[in-house]
């Protein structure tokens, strides 16, 4: 025995005692006990006729974690050359107590999402070493590990499978179990469950080139499981799990020592400070060599498969070559035959590298003499897929410019695995040749808080650094190579981290700028540039300094001036490059950082295109939400707009419906058209856009932005001839303030308002501004005020014959009556409000004037009546989407609940009252409803029945 050769160290880790105890018997002493970083461990060796091996042994404890974490410390203080986890597992199918499971995938079962409906599972999938599970499947074949089996022999002779085996916290002890049952759905084909074999495995590859194997005898079967059958059985199947592993140790041989060059190993080291990107790695995981007679997961571990690595909106400095290097180098051992690695230069300075060149290399790199090696394209890659057929390899293809670069680039066979990164997202490469596109986002806020941590290290000066780096998150959104080059500066000099956040917030994208163009993140961008044709690198431009936060398809017709056809192809090429990123709905969305880029990139465009482009952009928004406008309301008084600049097209819309969806949908580029317009001086659209939005922001609630857009409108009449729109904007600017409880503002510019429609001799305006103005008394509380207003501007309407105005004043008069006790005169004003909404078909109106006979019968005591109203009033307002006062109907509609003893119906619709009240920042009502909701709850708590 060449017991002086020492073979390597390898590590074996139990859970169990008495799987501890198995696997010592088969090792030698002297043993040394050792404790590093809180674990134990025993060392002693293990003998066989060309060496010996040194073993570390050591007990993880019960559950994955624990297996993770205590082998991830193992392997950092032995470095071992091998790692086993070894011990017992309960039997799920096609095996027998004391029979051997060598584990040739391993699901973590209990991973997934849990929703509030449902749990969806995500069963993670870890797969062991290629070359151990060779041996050991050959192993399992003979039979000949039995002589192993201390202290004797057993009464049955066990065997040996190489099949998956389920891991979890759960002790499954009954084949009918919850637990089971999942197992037989989404891991059907688990021969065993056991506890800890997915954090080993998953600690395991956390270092680049240890080799890992679960090794477990059968202790018992989820059908008759017993205490007897454990206590006779653990012992058995630990001494059985304990002989496999030794036999194994004892035929293993290390891979002999490749010749240098016939081995290319090309990879670069792994990226320090890398953090996150855990579904990419799960994904690329997929993509690994199957090994011998390994069941295909989930349609993963494919032979020859072909990972893309693109992004969601995902340009240069996203990450792609960090996330493929890092893999790469984590999963290395699974390809004996070596790695293969290129930058193919598609978007770096300089010309990118030709397929010819890059196969001359990567020949020789195989062991091809470059006098021996074809001039041809088409020769050098059938020698190269000669070559690579058959061999076991990583080829990492980064930074690639177009399919037609990559497609002579790949390898011949199955059995390798290709990487290629590239802002393009090569879909001719998916859709030809099968590769598996993995995109790459920017990383989460708590991915980009680690990313920070780990890159300033000790040079953080404390706590008061919290706020800048918290900021310094928000203002790089994520992105990788921002937050790379400010760290860097940072770490170089740390007592400047303010003043680099600070830089950054100043100017954007110049903060990021750099002489050395890797360092440049402006620089990095407009590598995406080159392969663009002119027209799309004006609507890229253009796209820069578009208001809002993304663009629709149709808006982009109008800001490029493009049929749809040749825009929705400038776009997918800005998509391919990605520049942008298309979500549902036709939006095309850019990162904060590209849009600045963009922006930067639009001031090399002429003058005049880029204002004509914004001019058609706002014009497009304008219309089609006034046409939304009339839609939502079209009893309103009318405020037509000038016609859109030539090659606008609004879009249509046909319905309601379609208006409420759309206004939602582009709410937030809307306020932005309006401060574009602003900044070009377009006043006329300023204050058309104000107006355009009133209906949605009352409807929806939005106080604070109809607050913000007639204050902007208010700043634009002063530059409109129009005497009127002064009056109309006061008007409006009033309601803002008096719906935010700005009383004292409100009470201000409605008299101003009043005060202009007077001097004009503006009867309409006039009628307007006192029916307002009554609204806003009542908000005061000061309800007989409220009256008089409603009252003077009933006159007017009637003198004006506007029956519109008439209609909705009525029911003021009537609403009014109601709150001040006079039921008779509310009850005949609102029953003649409704007769001519009806008639006129405002059902609006209807809604309101309903909601006001509600009232009024729940104070007369004729409470079902009043539930009546109420529900025809709920109803019609749901209809119309208008959330505001579904709100107010359903607090009035609780109080003759409460008064029929419907007490759980009253809870149902204040809840949802409160509900609405909080979303739209209307403290005062939600706080009112509360108090009502909390004394409901109270026995003893008294409501008051009327609103």
């Amino acid at each position: 025995m060449s017991s002086n050769i020492v073979l390597g160290t390898v590590v074996i880790c139990t859970a169990l005692d008495i799987e501890y105890i198995a696997v010592r018997e088969h090792l030698e002493g002297p043993f040394d006990e050792r404790e590093e970083r809180g674990t134990i461990y025993q060392i002693g060796t293990f003998s066989t006729d060309r060496g010996r091996w040194t073993v570390a042994l050591t007990q993880t404890g019960a559950g994955n974690t624990q297996a993770g974490v205590q082998l991830e410390r193992a392997i950092a203080v032995f470095h071992p050359t091998l790692v086993l986890f070894v011990g017992v597992a309960g039997g799920r199918k096609d095996v027998a107590l004391g029979d051997v499971v060598i584990a040739d995938a391993i699901y973590d079962y209990e991973s997934g999402k849990d929703t509030a409906e449902d749990y969806l599972p995500r069963i993670k999938t870890t797969a062991p070493s290629h070359r151990l599970l060779r041996r050991a499947g050959q192993l399992a074949r003979d039979g000949a590990w039995q002589h192993r089996i201390l202290p004797t022999e057993p009464e049955k002779s066990p065997n040996a499978v190489v099949k998956p085996i389920a891991a979890g916290g759960k002790v499954v002890a009954d084949e009918n179990s919850a637990t089971a049952r999942f197992l037989n759905r989404h891991c059907g084909d688990a021969a065993a469950v056991e506890m800890e074999g997915h954090g080993f495995l998953h600690g395991a590859y956390v270092n680049d080139t240890v080799q890992a194997l679960v090794v477990r005898g059968i202790s018992d079967l989820l059908s008759g499981k017993t205490e007897a059958a454990d206590a006779r059985w653990q012992p058995a199947a630990s001494r059985h799990a304990a002989a496999f592993a030794a036999e194994l140790l004892a035929r293993y041989t290390a891979p002999s020592a490749m010749t240098a060059g016939a081995v290319p190993r090309q990879l670069l080291a792994a990226p320090a400070g890398f953090v996150g990107r855990i579904d990419q790695f799960a994904a690329l995981d997929r993509l690994l060599p199957a090994t011998d007679g390994a069941v295909d997961l989930h349609g993963g571990h494919e032979a020859g498969a072909t990972a893309v690595i693109s992004a969601i909106g995902g340009t240069g400095g996203i990450g792609k070559t960090w996330l493929a290097l890092t893999w790469a180098n984590r999963n290395v051992h699974h390809f004996s035959d070596g790695q293969l690695s290129v930058d193919l230069r598609g978007f770096s300075p300089g010309e990118p590298r030709h397929p010819v060149d890059v196969l001359a290399d990567f020949l020789a790199a195989l062991g091809v003499d470059r006098d021996q090696q074809p001039a041809d394209l088409d020769a050098r890659v059938a020698l190269y897929r000669t070559h690579t057929t058959g061999k076991r390899m990583l080829i990492l293809l980064d930074n690639a410019a177009t399919p037609d670069q990559v497609v002579p680039l790949l390898p011949g066979g199955t059995t390798c695995t290709v990487l290629i990164t590239s802002r393009d997202r090569l879909r001719g490469l998916i859709a030809r040749h099968g590769a598996r596109p993995v995109h790459v986002d920017v990383l989460t806020d708590t991915e980009a808080r680690t990313l920070l941590n780990r890159a300033l290290g000790d040079t953080r000066p404390g706590n008061d650094t919290i706020g800048p780096i918290t900021e310094l998150i928000g203002l790089c959104g994520g992105f990788p190579l921002a937050l790379g080059l400010i760290t860097a500066r940072a770490r170089t000099h740390p007592e400047l981290l303010e003043d680099l956040v600070a830089e950054l917030r100043d100017l954007g994208l110049d903060a990021l700028d750099s002489d050395d163009p890797e360092s440049s993140l402006p620089t990095v961008l407009s590598w995406s540039l080159r392969h663009l044709t002119d027209e799309q690198r004006t609507l890229f431009g253009l796209l820069g300094i578009a208001p809002g936060p993304d663009a629709i398809l149709p808006a982009v017709v109008s800001l490029a001036a493009l049929a749809p056809a040749r825009a929705r192809r400038a776009l997918s090429a800005l998509e391919e490059a990605s520049l942008v990123e298309r979500r549902p709905g036709d939006r095309y969305f850019m990162h904060d950082l590209v849009r600045d880029y963009a922006a930067t990139a639009a001031r090399d465009l002429p003058d005049d295109v880029r204002q004509s482009a914004l001019v058609r952009v706002t014009d497009f928004h304008l219309h089609t939400a006034h046409a939304a406008d009339r839609l939502l309301n079209p009893h309103r008084q009318p405020a037509r707009p000038e016609p859109p600049a030539p090659g606008v097209h609004p879009q249509p819309l046909p319905d309601a419906a379609a208006a409420i969806a759309w206004l939602e949908a582009e709410h937030a580029t809307l306020l932005a058209t309006q401060r574009t317009a602003a900044a070009l001086s377009r006043y006329p659209v300023v204050w058309h856009l104000a107006w355009a939005l009133e209906t949605f922001h009352y409807r929806r609630g939005h106080r604070h932005d109809a607050l913000s857009s007639w204050q902007a409108a208010l700043d634009a009449a002063a530059y409109l001839p129009d005497p009127t729109i002064g009056s109309r904007t006061y008007r409006f600017l009033g309601r803002a303030y008096s719906r935010l409880g700005l009383h004292e503002e409100a009470t201000g510019h409605l008299d101003r308002a009043l005060e202009l429609a007077v001097c004009h001799h503006d009867l309409t305006e006039q009628a307007h501004t006192h029916r307002v103005l009554a609204a806003a008394w009542e908000l005061r509380g000061e309800d007989q005020q409220a009256l008089d207003h409603a009252r003077h501007a009933l006159a007017l309407y009637r003198t004006l014959g506007q029956s519109t105005g008439e209609a909705e004043t009525l029911n003021q008069v009537g609403w009014y009556s109601a709150r001040l006790g006079d039921y008779d005169t509310a009850r005949d004003y609102c029953s003649a409000a409704l007769t001519l909404h009806r008639d006129s078909h405002n059902y609006t109106g209807e809604a309101a004037t309903l909601d006001s006979l509600g009232f009024i019968a729940h104070c007369t005591g004729e409470h079902r009546q009043a539930l009546d109203h109420y529900r025809q009033a709920l109803t019609l307002r749901r209809t119309l989407s208008h959330a505001y006062q579904v709100a107010d109907t359903l607090e009035g509609i609780g109080h003759p609940y409460i008064t029929l003893g419907q007490r759980d119906q009253a809870r149902a619709v204040w809840q949802e009252a409160l509900d609405l009240y909080q979303e739209q920042g209307r403290d005062t009502d939600a706080q009112r409803v509360q108090q009502q909701l909390d004394k409901l709850d109270n026995p003893n708590g008294v409501i008051d029945s009327h609103k």
